[in-house]
This record gives C-alpha cells, structure tokens and sequence, in this order.
C-alpha cells in the first residue's frame, strides 16, 4: 500500500526538534516560523509538555467518556481563568474542523435555524459543515454544498447588515484574523457590528480562534481585541502543542442536553495533560506578552522593507505580502537559509511560530530575509 498523494511534499525528514529548532536525518538545523500550521505553540518538546504527557502515559492513556475524567474539569477551569471567560463551557474534541463543525451544529440547536454567515476567503475546516463554511470551491464536494451558507465581502458592514435582513440568521462564523486567506485582519468596528446584529436577532456569535487564537496575537483570543464576548469561540492548534485536540468555548445562555454533542477520543487523558500543560506554560511565561511584543518587533521591521507590498497581522501571526516577482522568497528562505515559514496565494510568507519565539530568532529570519530580497 502507498499513502494516498494529496499533500506536496519537500524533501525534508525532520526528526528532531527542540523550541524553535528542527533538524533533518542529515543533522541539518532550521529555524521552524510556521509550527506546523500555528500548532507548535511553546516550543519543540518543552520539557514541562514532555514531562506532562509521559507522566499520564505512565497511568492511563484513554477511557471514554461514559466515566468522570477529572482533568477534563482541570483543563476547562484553567482555560476559563487563561482566557478570561471563566463562566464559559468546554466541549472538548479532537482537531479544528471539529470544533467548527460542533460549534455551527450548536448554534442551530440553540435558535433553531439553517443560515449561516461566513466570509470571503474563509478556511474552517474539511469536514462536512466546516469545508461549506470555507470559501475554497476545489475542495467542496458535491456532497458538501448546500444553500445555507451565505458568503459576504470581508469587513463590509452594510452587506452584513443586509444578510441579517434578509435572513434568519443561525450563526456568523468569522476568522477574526483570516490565516488560509492571507493573514486578513477584521476591523475591530466589523466584529462589534456582529456582536451587535447576532445580539439583536438571537443569532450565535461563533470566533474562528483555530489558527489566530490561544495566545497568538496578545490577547488569548484574537476577537478579544474588539473588546467584546462571542457566544462560542472554537480552537484547535496551538491547544496541544502537536497532540490532537480541538475544543470549544460556550457561553452560558446555551444550555447543554444529554447527547447534543459527542466525541470519542475528545478530551481523553493524554490530550487533557497536553492541553493543560500548554496553559501552564503560557501563564508562567507570559508567553502572550512575549508574542506581543517579539511579533510587535517582527512587524515593524518588516514594514522596513521596500519590497514588501504589505505587513498584516497582529502578535506572532504574520503575513508578508509580496509582489508576484518574488514568488521565490519562500522557497529561498527553506532551501537557502533553512528557515520554515507558510504561505498563501497568491504570493504571502506565513510567520506562525511558536509563542516562545526569542528576539534572536526573530533577528536571524530577518537577516536571512534581508538577504533573500537582495538576490531577487
């Protein structure tokens, strides 16, 4: 059997890594600014991560959830006191399409309706609801359509306005910092609009905090910035450092029922411990801070940059948006200087590394990027 091909891959075996250093099968060191997708959020095998894992493995490693799980309670408290929202719910899952998928099921249940608000350029997820949610036609099946969804101008209040007219509105859904869609930032005046518009009709606020939550931008969620609450906020990535897990934050107006929503494998021992000691790490590090003010530096330097057509983002995610001419910087920066950074079509550099990130690293990719734009 051969794996089925629908990843491109490079021809790089990483098989180490520590903070925010990998290494290949030849003893070659990069410098990881991507994480794996936002999903490496303190670092290569953190000693405390490791540690916490390997001590549960040594004691139970799954039950399901027909018994009490007391980290599960322990995971929920410490996320409600991290995030500020400590008289939210947590429905604990396994990845980020999950978390979407329950969260726009939950707010049909909650008022009862079909319509739902996403954006252009959206990325939600794979899954069922999730990829009908994302503004991407090549990977919707057949299967996945459906008329439900409504697709709206980004940061436009007057359509938004509109959609709520002439709508029942079940739900908004919105990346408050678009990562598939090229590092987008919501103006803060359009998320209070949908606080506003979902407050009005009993519709469901839901924050898309999979890629540009959990600390990333400075605050625990980027919609915090708004200065405002969503009734769910949904995340995945950086939750577990590299161990699946997703989950999502439920305001209390929305009351649970027995069998509304169900997992498996969510919220199981070993992704509790991971889950837990990434909050512990982030609250002793200040690692919000540190994201803040090494991604404050990183963004201000790269405005420096004549070349660059436009710097987006907030904290430690970061879109660096270049003319079509410099389609090669991102290859360069890998294969040249060994440095991981993503991308976005049609021609932005991705910067998503972990929370930890130290202003030395930040240095080494702008020297390594300084270079890369003067031979282009």
């Amino acid at each position: 059997m051969k794996l089925f091909d629908v990843y491109p891959i490079n021809p790089i075996n990483i098989v180490k890594g520590a903070g925010s250093l990998v290494y290949d099968d030849k003893g070659t060191e990069y410098l990881d600014l991507y994480g794996g997708h936002a999903v490496i959020s303190i670092g290569h095998t953190h000693p405390h991560y490791v540690k916490r894992i390997e001590d549960q493995l040594h004691q139970i490693g799954f039950y399901s959830n027909s018994v009490e799980i007391p980290l599960q309670k322990q995971l929920a408290e410490k996320l409600g006191h991290v995030s500020g929202k400590e008289d939210y719910q947590l429905f604990l899952c396994n990845s980020g399409a999950e978390a979407n998928e329950n969260a726009l099921k939950l707010a049909s249940f909650y008022n009862g309706r079909k319509k739902i608000i996403a954006f252009k350029k959206a990325f939600h997820g794979r899954t069922s609801l999730a990829v009908a949610v994302t503004d991407n036609p090549k990977i919707v099946a057949p299967v996945n359509e459906t008329d439900n969804v409504i697709f709206l101008p980004w940061n436009d209040e007057a359509a938004l306005e509109q959609a709520f007219k002439d709508n029942e509105v079940s739900s908004v859904i919105i990346e408050s910092i678009q990562g598939v869609g090229g590092i987008q930032v919501a103006e803060l005046s359009f998320l209070q609009k949908i606080r506003s518009l979902c407050d009005q009709n009993n519709a469901v606020f839901i924050a898309d905090e999979v890629q540009c939550g959990y600390a990333r931008t400075g605050r625990f969620y980027a919609a915090d910035h708004a200065g405002l609450n969503a009734d769910i906020y949904t995340m995945a990535k950086g939750m577990g450092n590299g161990f699946p897990i997703g989950g999502i934050s439920i305001s209390p107006k929305i009351q649970p029922a027995y069998g509304m929503l169900g997992t498996t494998f969510g919220g199981n021992h070993l992704a509790c411990a991971a889950g837990l000691a990434v909050l512990e790490v982030i609250e002793r590090d200040n690692l919000m801070q540190n994201a803040a003010e090494v991604g404050g530096y990183l963004i201000e330097e790269l405005k420096k940059f004549d070349k660059v057509k436009e710097v987006r983002g907030k904290g430690l995610i970061i879109g660096i948006d270049l003319p079509e001419e410099l389609g090669n910087v991102k290859k360069d920066l890998l294969f040249k200087h060994h440095i991981f950074t993503g991308e976005a079509k049609p021609n932005v550099v991705r910067l998503l590394p972990a929370l930890n990130l130290t202003k030395a690293h930040a240095d080494r990719f702008l020297e390594a990027f300084t270079t890369t734009l003067k031979n282009s």
